[in-house]
C-alpha cells in the first residue's frame, strides 16, 4: 500500500521533522520548504484555531492533496495565558527562539514555585481545496523552569518540565517527547480521523 502524501503548510523544519516521526512511514509527508515560489500565510487570527485555518485554507488553494497545518504555543499562567499565539513573536516580529526564552525568564522573574505553571497548546486543521475537514488539539501541562536546560527541541523546550517529569524537553528524548507533546496529542487525533474516515 502506497503512503498517504500529507503537505504540512509550515516552513518549520522542526515541527515536519516531529510530524514525520510521529506518523511513520504511512505517510509521504512534504513541507513547504519544498514549494518555495508559494505564499507566506500572515497568522493575523487571535487564536490558535484561527491561525491554524487560515494556513490550512489558504495552502488547500494551491493543492488538490490534503494539507495539514497547525498553530502551538506556551500559555503561562502568572502571564494570564501569555505568550500564547505570539509564542514565536514574543519578544518582536523578527526575535530568535533564544530571545524569546530570554523575555519569558525575565517576565517570571520572582515567580516562584506552582505560579509558574502553564501549558503548551497545538491546534490543527486538516483541509482539502480550500474546505476544512476537521480541526484537532491537544495540550501538556507543566511548569516553567527559572534557567535553560538541555541541548535539544526548540522554541521553548528548554524552559518547559512536563507533569510527571523532572527534566525539560530539551533534556528528554525525541521518542519520549513525540508521545506525550501537545503536538503529539494532536496529531493522534489527526490520525485517528484519516483512518477511520
Amino acid at each position: 500500500m502506497s503512503a498517504q502524501q500529507l503537505l504540512l503548510a509550515t516552513r518549520n523544519a522542526h515541527k515536519t521533522e516531529e510530524i514525520r516521526a510521529k506518523l511513520g512511514e504511512g505517510f509521504a509527508v512534504v513541507d513547504l520548504l519544498s514549494r518555495a515560489s508559494w505564499p507566506e500565510i500572515a497568522e493575523t487570527a487571535d487564536t490558535f484555531l484561527g491561525n491554524a485555518t487560515l494556513k490550512a485554507v489558504g495552502i488547500s488553494r494551491l493543492t488538490s492533496g490534503l494539507v495539514l497545518s497547525d498553530d502551538s504555543g506556551l500559555e503561562v499562567d502568572a502571564l494570564e495565558g501569555s505568550p500564547g499565539v505570539w509564542s514565536a513573536r514574543f519578544a518582536g516580529e523578527k526575535a530568535s527562539d533564544a530571545d524569546n526564552r530570554a523575555l519569558l525568564l525575565e517576565r517570571l522573574e520572582g515567580v516562584r514555585g506552582k505560579a509558574r505553571s502553564g501549558r503548551f497548546r497545538c491546534v490543527m486543521v486538516l483541509a482539502r481545496e480550500g474546505e476544512v475537514l476537521g480541526s484537532f488539539s491537544g495540550a501538556v501541562e507543566g511548569i516553567i523552569v527559572n534557567a535553560e536546560r538541555g541541548e535539544g527541541g526548540f522554541g521553548y523546550d528548554s524552559l518547559f518540565v512536563p507533569e510527571g517529569f523532572c527534566e525539560t524537553f530539551a533534556q528528554l528524548s525525541r521518542e519520549i517527547k513525540n508521545q506525550l507533546s501537545h503536538r503529539a496529542r494532536a496529531l493522534d487525533a489527526v490520525l485517528d480521523f484519516l483512518i477511520n474516515r
